[in-house]
């Protein structure tokens, strides 16, 4: 017959299995990091604070910006890239750093096939309809045939940083034609506006890897759609001097409007 010291031991041993199982689980469970919030980085927060190989230990499918705005970045299959004004890509170090990121390790269920020609809202609604809830963040990946698409980088900023709505007004347009690429996605609930984009934030890279930037405008013919519901959010906000002494209260909607257009 057991002891009243061993059933106290095995008692406790079962207690820290089941905590170690829990955390286990939550740890397995998709998460999205997030460096910043969209408020911070519209108001002008463009100083880099975390750096590439820090994010990347939160992710390996993303994307954002750079230091001082210096252009557009995609994360995919666990390598960045850097898609600045004059349209070409280049390799992040992991030394240089981010004002705003998010991050994910992409682990997407099955691929949804695409076999119509779609413009680019169509393209929305329809990975819209795949889409368990609309009360989650949700990573997504387009592998596709695209006849044209269009893009945009902003050029790198000088201090005193303006806002980022003005910043965009000096944006560099690229088109292109009969491209095969990739779209890296991310759409969040409207409850979370101001932390980071209602609805959704595309980005693009070709599939040899030397055009892209922010999506503005696309046709696609095919496409492999998948996507990942992200239930577990990290926000990691910056200590900077921007963020700590600027209003961020009010609504961005119209200046998000004429950023995306």
């Amino acid at each position: 017959m057991p002891t009243r010291r061993s059933l106290t031991l095995i008692l406790a041993l079962c207690l820290v299995l089941c905590l170690a199982a829990g955390s286990l689980q939550a740890a397995a469970q998709p998460r999205l990091f997030q460096a910043s919030t969209l408020q911070a980085l519209m108001a002008g927060d463009y100083e880099g604070n975390l750096t590439y190989r820090e994010l990347a230990r939160h992710g390996d499918f993303g994307l954002g910006t750079f230091d001082a705005l210096d252009g557009e970045m995609i994360g995919l299959d666990g390598i960045f890239y850097q898609i600045r004004a004059d349209g070409r890509v280049y390799p992040v170090a992991g030394s240089m750093t981010t004002p705003f990121a998010e991050v994910t390790f992409f682990k997407p269920g099955r691929k949804h096939l695409l076999d119509k020609p779609l413009n680019y809202p169509q393209l929305l609604d329809y990975v819209t309809t795949l889409l368990p809830s609309l009360n989650l963040p949700y990573a997504i990946r387009i592998d596709g045939v695209f006849p044209y698409v269009k893009t945009r980088s902003v050029p790198r900023q000088q201090q005193p940083y303006p806002p980022l709505a003005q910043a965009a007004q000096r944006q560099a347009v690229f088109e292109l034609t009969n491209v095969k690429g990739v779209v890296v996605a991310f759409r969040h609930p409207d409850y979370l506006a101001g932390v980071n984009m209602p609805g959704y934030h595309c980005h693009f890279i070709s599939a040899d890897r030397t055009a892209g930037g922010h999506l503005l405008d696309c046709r696609v013919q095919a496409a492999a759609v998948a996507l990942e519901a992200l239930p577990n959010y990290t926000l990691r906000l910056p200590g900077t001097q921007k963020f700590l002494h600027t209003d961020l209260t009010g609504s961005s909607e119209r200046a998000l409007e004429k950023i995306e257009k």
